[in-house]
């Protein structure tokens, strides 16, 4: 078997296999500077790493695809004959698709992919298309949310490790669901990351939130851009994943005239087309700039859709009436910014933002840019995580302001995406855990939190402590919930409205243009058409009358009890209630 690392700044590099040293020869590529190659006899599980220079230390590979003892010990040999999925994937194209966002530690509670498999039977009959599992890289400990992995080629293994992702994704597909996979390739975790010793993958040259950032644009950023794409293709190629969701792409610093992203998007298309199934990157992005999702071809970097907070934020506002932090941008008149999100993409669209106190966000070119490049979502892991107490919507709402959420976005002109057990309003809170093994970074995360949220008017005893194992266990899906009466009627709602955006091609249509709004700011209705189909939500306690025309619709779906409309096309809507009609 041949090993191979990229260690640039050392002159001498030796494999260390099974307790045996293999030293290791410079590639004789000259189209490979920094290679270090050697050939070893290797078998499935053989543990291994490298060590640089005159030093003891010995370092997990940098690509390695499993950690089976922690982000600080040695790699493992992956045989992937064994894990060749045998169903082939579902083409499942994105504008026709229902997400669910998943976390893996938390959506059962043995937290792995093998009980998360286990409960597909749910997702399959609730209507969702794709599972997007958060990111399930190695990090520190046994549970945290995974954004602070530092092994992009590798599993953790307290969720089953290769072996298990291998059988979570044939699992999905057996039912006829795709799989996203959310992956960081703006920074790595502050513990267990040991890619600086083996060459420049990070850069001085610019400043992030975590310290140093990842080198896309300086001196040996070639190298680095190839493990990042390679480890990205690796997830589509070997695991059979059929998406990629990208976090924070605006953080990734980079100054090329090509860029990162591009590239990127430029290898999955060519992926795409080898293996002959629809694959695509989903971007997360605060820049509200269109061009992140618009064809390479026509000037954009080629992404293929980005989330929009902006419909989160308008929707949120509007249901909770709250006006703290970033949301102020969209207090004032809350359901003129769901409106204009509903036909033009973005609320931020070079309009002014209090928040930023600046401009902000370009428009969207509604002939050009169809709505599936956008999704549509009422609740993500950031947006109740984030929170100090990580409590959802269902802890303040009532379930028929639940349901005008869930109509609003399940009928809207974007691809939605759910959080898991949003579907039945779960009563479990998502908050933030970690499970650092440093006293000293365990404690800067819990004070640091804490901190943060003093400043919100919040006491340091209210806001969860990260790394009690408690916060982790609150933060687990109760399965029981989805069989009581209160919760059932939710979750048959969720059914309802995904049944009808499958059966109502008007609800697929991509056009933003085409999307039609009315609204009453003071009562607290809005309606919209999309085709033939119309639908009106009343956040309002007070019923309310809506006259949509003598057009021939009828109620196709509705919360609460409605008649059909009258001879004079009015229709008489209860408060916090939604109804969809059509011919």
């Amino acid at each position: 078997m041949q090993f191979e690392v990229w260690a640039p700044l050392t002159g001498r590099v030796a494999l260390r296999l099974n307790d045996t040293d293999h030293e290791m020869t410079p590639d004789p590529d000259p189209g490979r500077p920094g290679w270090w190659t050697v050939e070893a006899p290797a078998a499935d599980g053989d543990r291994y790493g490298f060590r640089l220079g005159d030093g003891t230390a010995v370092r997990p590979d940098p690509r390695g695809r499993r950690l089976p003892d922690g982000t600080d010990g040695l790699s493992a040999v992956v045989d992937f004959g064994p894990l060749t999925p045998r169903t082939a994937p579902p083409r499942l194209p994105l504008q026709d698709a229902v997400l669910y966002e998943l976390h893996i530690g938390t959506f059962t509670p043995e937290g792995t992919f093998d009980a998360a498999a286990a409960r597909l039977g749910h997702l399959t009959s609730l209507g969702v298309t794709h599972v997007e599992l958060m990111p399930v890289c190695p990090f520190p400990g046994r549970h945290g949310w995974g954004y602070d992995g530092v092994a992009p080629w590798a599993v953790h293994e307290p969720y089953g490790g290769p072996a298990g992702l291998a059988r979570f994704v044939e699992a999905a597909h057996a039912a006829g669901l795709g799989v996203v996979l959310d992956v960081v390739h703006n920074h790595l975790g502050p513990s267990g990351n040991h890619l600086p010793a083996f060459g420049p993958y990070f850069t001085d040259t610019h400043h992030t939130p975590w310290g140093a950032a990842v080198n896309l644009d300086a001196p040996g950023s070639d190298e680095v851009r190839a493990y990042l794409i390679g480890s990205a293709l690796a997830w589509l190629r070997d695991y059979r994943v059929d998406g990629l969701r990208l976090d924070a792409v605006h953080a990734l610093a980079d100054g090329r005239a090509l860029t990162f992203l591009e590239e990127l998007s430029a290898a999955v298309d060519a992926l795409a087309a080898e293996s002959a199934r629809p694959l695509f990157l989903i971007a997360e992005s605060d820049q509200c700039d269109p061009r992140l999702t618009t064809p390479r071809a026509a000037g954009g970097l080629g992404l293929h859709a980005q989330w929009n907070d902006d419909f989160h934020h308008a929707l949120h506002t509007a249901l909770t009436g709250e006006s703290q932090g970033y949301y102020a941008d969209f207090a004032a008149a809350p359901l003129a910014a769901v409106a204009k999100t509903l036909t033009r993409g973005f609320f931020h669209d070079g309009t002014w933002s209090s928040f930023r106190g600046r401009t902000h966000g370009r428009p969207v070119d509604r002939r050009r840019t169809p709505a599936h490049r956008f999704l549509g979502y009422t609740q993500t892991h950031d947006q109740v995580g984030n929170r100090a107490l990580g409590d959802r919507l269902s802890a303040s709402l009532s379930p028929g302001l639940l349901a005008c959420a869930a109509t609003l976005a399940l009928t809207g002109p974007f691809v939605p995406m759910l959080f898991m057990g949003e579907e039945w309003g779960a009563g479990t809170p998502w908050q933030y855990f970690t499970d650092h093994r440093d006293p000293e970074l365990a404690e800067a995360v819990r004070s640091g939190r804490r901190r943060e949220f003093a400043a919100h008017g919040w006491k340091a005893e209210e806001v969860p402590d990260p790394q009690d194992p408690a916060t982790r266990d609150r933060s687990c899906l109760d399965w029981a919930e989805p069989e009581r009466e209160s919760h059932a009627w939710l979750l048959e709602w969720y059914r309802t409205l995904i049944r009808l955006r499958r059966a109502q091609p008007d609800l697929r249509d991509p056009d933003l243009a085409a999307v039609r709004v009315a609204f009453d700011e003071e009562r607290r209705w809005l309606t919209f058409r999309r085709g033939d189909v119309r639908v009106v939500v009343n956040l309002g306690t007070e019923s309310v009358t809506v006259a949509l025309g003598r057009n021939g619709v009828r109620v196709l779906a509705s919360w609460e009890p409605v008649e059909h409309l009258g001879p004079d096309g009015r229709l008489h809507v209860p408060g916090e209630s939604a109804v969809v009609l059509g011919p």
